[in-house]
C-alpha cells in the first residue's frame, strides 16, 4: 500500500536535514506542514527551506502564498490531499514512501492525517459580544474565556495569537460545546498508509538550540524581514512568534534586547505546546534527534517495514 512518512516535532529540533536525506534516500518529494512557511514573505523567521535544499529536494507548500491570503487548516487539508494524490500519480510504483509530509504545525499534521470535522457557523451575537469583550478587556480577557471554555485546546494553543483564541471561544459559545471536540479523535481512512515519525531531545538541549536558532535568525536579517510587512501587522498570518515581539519593538513598548528575549521564551513556550499535542497522538513513533542520520534512517527503514510498507 502506498505511504506518506510524517516527520515531526518540536520547533528547532533538527527536522529539515533528516527529512533532506530520507528524501533522497527514498526518491521521493517533500510536502511542507508548516503553518507559517507557506507565506513567502516570511522566510527567515519561519525556517523555510532555503533556495538550495528546494534544489536538492522538490518541495511543495513552501512560500505557495501570501501574509494578505487568508488560509486555514481546513484549507490545507484539501489542498494537501489533492497534491498528494497528484504526486502518488507520478511516483513510479515502488516499495517506499510516496511523499514525506514534515513540519510542527500541529493543526496542519492532523488535517492531513486525521481530517476535520465540520466546524458550525459563528453566530453573529456571539461574535459580536466575543470582539467587544477583547476590545474593551484585552487579550487577559481572551485568554481566560479560553481557559475556562476548552482547557484541552488552552493547553496547545498560541496564548498570544488574539485570532487563535477568538476563534475558540466563538466556536464554543455557538455550539455550546468546545472548539478542540471538533478534532477528529479517530483517524479519518486514508487511501494511502501514514507512518508518523517525532524527533525529541532532551528539554535543556532543545532550549538551547532554539535560544541559538534565534539568534541566527537576526543575524540572517529577521528584523529587516519583519519590518518589510510592519505594515501589515494587523493580518494574522503575521500574529506568530518572532514578528510579535518586534512589531511591539518597532511601536516603541520595548526595546529590542527585550524583544529578542521575548522571541527565545515564547518560542520555548511554543515547542513545549508541541511536545504536549504530540505526546498524546499514540501512533506517533519517537526517534532521538542526537543520533546520526544514518543511524535515524536505519530506524524509519525498520518501523517502515514493521508496519508492511518498505521493502528494500
Amino acid at each position: 500500500m502506498d505511504c506518506l512518512l510524517v516527520i515531526t516535532g518540536p520547533t528547532g529540533v533538527g527536522k529539515t536535514e533528516l527529512t533532506l536525506r530520507l528524501a533522497e534516500r527514498f526518491g521521493c518529494p517533500i510536502v511542507s506542514a508548516d503553518s507559517r512557511q507557506i507565506y513567502r514573505e516570511i522566510p527567515i523567521g519561519t525556517a523555510a527551506p532555503t533556495a538550495e535544499e528546494q534544489e536538492r529536494i522538490k518541495h511543495y507548500f513552501a512560500g505557495t502564498k501570501s501574509v494578505k491570503e487568508e488560509y486555514s487548516a481546513g484549507m490545507y487539508e484539501r489542498e494537501c490531499l489533492e497534491q498528494l494524490s497528484v504526486i502518488r500519480n507520478q511516483q513510479p510504483a515502488g516499495d517506499s514512501p510516496f511523499a514525506i509530509l514534515t513540519g510542527g504545525s500541529m493543526l496542519y499534521i492532523d488535517a492531513v492525517c486525521k481530517g476535520f470535522d465540520d466546524i458550525p457557523a459563528i453566530k453573529p451575537a456571539v461574535r459580536e459580544a466575543v470582539r467587544k469583550g477583547y476590545a474593551e478587556q484585552g487579550l487577559g480577557w481572551l485568554q481566560a474565556e479560553t481557559e475556562r471554555l476548552d482547557k484541552a485546546y488552552w493547553d496547545v494553543v498560541d496564548r498570544q495569537n488574539p485570532q487563535r483564541l477568538m476563534h475558540c471561544v466563538e466556536v464554543s459559545l455557538s455550539a455550546g460545546k468546545p472548539y478542540s471536540t471538533f478534532r477528529k479523535q479517530a483517524q479519518t481512512k486514508r487511501d494511502f498508509a501514514i507512518v508518523k515519525v517525532a524527533l525529541e531531545r532532551p528539554r535543556e538541549e532543545l532550549y538551547d538550540r532554539i535560544n541559538r536558532r534565534v539568534d541566527m535568525m537576526l543575524a540572517a536579517g529577521l528584523e529587516d524581514e519583519a519590518r518589510a510587512v510592519y505594515p501589515l501587522r494587523h493580518l494574522n498570518s503575521l500574529q506568530t512568534v518572532g514578528y510579535r515581539e518586534l512589531f511591539d519593538y518597532f511601536d516603541g513598548k520595548t526595546t529590542r534586547e527585550e524583544a529578542i528575549r521575548l522571541i527565545k521564551q515564547n518560542s520555548r513556550h511554543y515547542a513545549k505546546r508541541q511536545m504536549t499535542w504530540f505526546r498524546a497522538d499514540r501512533t506517533i513513533h519517537w526517534l532521538n534527534a542526537d543520533l546520526n542520520y544514518e543511524e535515524q534512517m536505519d530506524i524509519i527503514s525498520r518501523w517502515l517495514r514493521a508496519d508492511g510498507v518498505y521493502k528494500e
